[in-house]
């Protein structure tokens, strides 16, 4: 597939983000890093078109309709609540493209939540960074050292796993069936560590601690590291790379 536009080099895409959050706009900018044209961001809110407009200087907003028109990959990076009634009403529409590469980055939900597209001709896939996103430009170098979990057919698996290398990532295959076992996961160490977070801090701060966030950090960090590498997820602790970290 030819990527469409003066910028795009040979085998590059014309990409299209639905979606100004933290996710979107972030990814956007490793791919466009990678060597892909960004051709547009769909944007509602105030903060979200200020996001989008730091992160992706020079891209014009545009409404959903036109992204897609301009876009061979589509990436929808909305809450999942909003997700299946945004893919529905698109092809209602007729806005999907045959052929047109469809990216969501919902963690509980498969490429089956695309099947609307599907029918249209496009082609599905499930792409979800596990990592917590600021919105800014920090999260690109977080994602050197990110897991992607990719799901989508077969014939496709290896068009996500190329686009997760190229934004920086290390790329694992989730089945399907799979995919909503994966969510609860995802969901329970990130909501998990962070009330115990919230819970630490805010008992420090009842003693009169001026920065208990800060006073936490090396403990919740090494404690998270040992426990990742007892689990077989992280490599041995390097003390000596521990120390000179900020």
């Amino acid at each position: 597939m030819q990527a469409s536009g003066s910028q795009s080099r040979s085998g590059r895409l014309g990409v299209g983000i639905v979606g100004a959050g933290r996710v979107g706009p972030v990814l956007g900018a490793a791919l466009a890093g990678a060597g892909h044209a960004i051709v547009g961001v769909n944007a509602v809110s105030a903060a979200s078109r200020e996001r989008a407009q730091d992160m992706l200087p020079g891209v014009p907003l545009l409404e959903t309709p036109e992204l897609l028109e301009r876009s061979e990959l589509v990436l929808l990076a909305v809450p999942d609540d909003q997700l299946p009634g945004l893919v529905e009403g698109l092809a209602a529409v007729g806005a999907w493209q045959p052929g047109q590469l469809v990216v969501h980055t919902a963690p509980g939900l498969g490429v089956g939540v695309l099947r609307p597209a599907l029918a249209s001709g496009a082609i599905p896939l499930a792409i979800h960074p596990a990592m917590a996103f600021t919105g800014t430009r920090l999260d690109l170098a977080r994602m050197a050292e990110t897991y992607f979990a990719v799901t989508a057919p077969a014939p496709v698996q290896p068009i996500g796993q190329a686009l997760v290398v190229e934004m920086g990532g290390e790329p694992v295959l989730v089945a399907e069936e799979d995919r909503a076992a994966y969510g609860e996961a995802i969901a329970t160490a990130a909501s998990f560590s962070r009330r115990i977070v919230e819970q630490a801090t805010g008992m420090l701060a009842e003693l009169g601690f001026e920065q208990p966030g800060a006073y936490l950090s090396s403990l919740v960090r090494s404690t998270v590291d040992e426990a990742l590498r007892k689990a077989g997820m992280a490599p041995p602790l390097d003390l000596s790379e521990i120390e000179g970290n900020e």
